[in-house]
């Protein structure tokens, strides 16, 4: 079966009707991208402006806050969703994982002040305090590497919380390092890498899987199109863990 990818402004029977949830912030580029390469839609920011809710060529996309891209698809407001793996870290849900998209990449980190002796788990006290944006994350990884831990969750910025003795460092995305550095915090320990991710709606690949599957097939493809070598290929055709 040919994967040659149609116009991305003309509907074709094997898309219609599919919706996928988009995240607003810093994946939104890499998805709109990811939607023009694979003949789905072509969008650009200047024309998405405020909206919410865009009908192009069969193809229903749907703007949301990053942290809800599960929600929309666990409930089926959404047949498939684009969503970064640290939102699902700690939102597992019911959807099914099934490409890693391979852009948005960046990791999470234990970050402590520059001064602070906390260096490998040799170095840990018996029990860490560690603020954080990602409580389940941090706990389970601490719990699976034997280290008591106290979190305090917050949802401003983390970067100060360890400057003002509050904790004794951060659990926090970051991709250059650069706002760490600028608030005197290094890096302790990685704690996983996240990259954006193709997620589904159980009930829809299972009623609609003609229609799903054929985007799936479209995103999947312009993924490995995109990716210099064949270890990019394979990475994007496994289902994520």
């Amino acid at each position: 079966m040919s994967l040659r990818t149609p116009h991305p402004d003309r509907p074709t029977s094997r898309v219609r009707g599919v919706s996928i949830a988009l995240p607003t912030g810093v994946l939104l580029a890499g998805g709109l991208r990811l939607l023009a390469r694979a003949g789905l839609a072509k969008l650009g920011a200047a024309e998405l402006g405020r909206k919410l809710l865009i009908d192009r060529a069969g193809l229903r996309v749907i703007l949301v806050r990053p942290t809800d891209v599960p929600a929309y698809v666990d409930h089926g407001a959404a047949d498939l969703g684009i969503v970064g793996k640290d939102v699902l870290w700690e939102s597992p849900g019911s959807h099914y994982e099934l490409v890693d998209l391979l852009f948005g990449g960046c990791k999470l980190v234990l970050a402590v002040p520059e001064e602070s002796p906390l260096a490998g788990p040799e170095t840990w006290p018996p029990s860490l305090c560690v603020a954080t944006k990602y409580p389940n994350t941090t706990s389970a990884w601490f719990e699976a590497h034997g280290q008591a831990v106290e979190v305090v969750r917050l949802h401003g910025s983390v970067e100060l919380a360890p400057l003002v003795g509050l904790v004794d460092g951060i659990v926090d995305l970051t991709a250059t390092g650069r706002t760490l550095r600028e608030n005197k915090l290094r890096i302790a320990a990685v704690l996983g890498t996240s990259t954006a991710r193709l997620i589904a709606n159980q009930a829809s690949l299972k009623t609609r899987t003609d229609a799903v599957q054929g985007v799936v097939a479209r995103l999947r493809e312009a993924v490995n199109s995109s990716t210099p070598g064949n270890g990019g290929s394979r990475r994007a055709r496994k289902n994520a863990r």
